[in-house]
């Protein structure tokens, strides 16, 4: 083999190299392309999805106010600038009145659970409906004191403040807080309800006022 030949070969070799490292190259340039790409079709993705979080935000703030507002400032007194609303009319009924009246003041929770909103608020949340509740039980004065503390009014404005600030993500775990503190208020009402009544039974008996 002469010279020329060799040289041939070497040249055809080098073309040979070339064309295989730039194929590796642009198979190594497309994949970081791709790369890249895809955190942009990502946020492409999530922004509907974060436009639509809002808006299933607004209307459970929606319904919220709604309930506060129809328990504790939906009706205005004649001839005064005081408003009340359904909690304290309700709690009138002797014995089942506090119970469906905070019952339906619960649904607050589950809204606030729905919502995302976080566990220390639906805490301070339930702390309103247990001072609410507590106090309510007792007979006229606890009905002047829903008038003035409008818990479920707070309880609404909590959840909006903290709704539009938080991106809803529930987990079972959070169901079964919100479900264990409903049923221990109930249960609570239940053992205020049963010493309130044990209470005026034995002042009756002591004043013999009992048949």
């Amino acid at each position: 083999m002469d010279e020329k030949e060799t040289d041939s070969i070497r040249m055809d070799f080098k073309e040979t190299e070339k064309i295989h490292c730039g194929y590796h190259h642009s198979i190594n340039t497309g994949k970081i392309a791709i790369m890249t790409d895809r955190p942009h079709s990502t946020n492409h993705a999530s922004a509907p999805q974060d436009s639509q979080a809002k808006a299933n935000n607004k209307n459970i703030s929606q319904i919220a106010q709604a309930i506060g507002q129809l328990l504790d400032a939906s009706l205005t007194i004649p001839g005064t600038a005081i408003k009340i609303g359904l909690d304290p009319l309700i709690g009138l009924i002797p014995g089942i009145g506090d119970l469906i009246s905070n019952g339906i003041g619960s649904s607050l929770l589950f809204l606030a659970t729905k919502a995302g909103v976080p566990r220390i608020v639906i805490l301070r949340m339930s702390l309103n409906i247990v001072i609410n509740m507590t106090v309510g039980a007792i007979p006229v004065l606890g009905d002047l004191f829903s008038i003035w503390f409008k818990s479920n009014l707070q309880n609404a404005q909590l959840l909006y403040r903290h709704s539009q600030t938080t991106t809803p993500v529930t987990t079972l775990i959070d169901w079964i807080y919100v479900s264990s503190i409903v049923i221990g208020m109930i249960l609570l009402l239940a053992v205020a309800l049963s010493f309130i009544y044990w209470l005026v039974s034995s002042l009756l008996a002591l004043l013999g006022l009992t048949a």
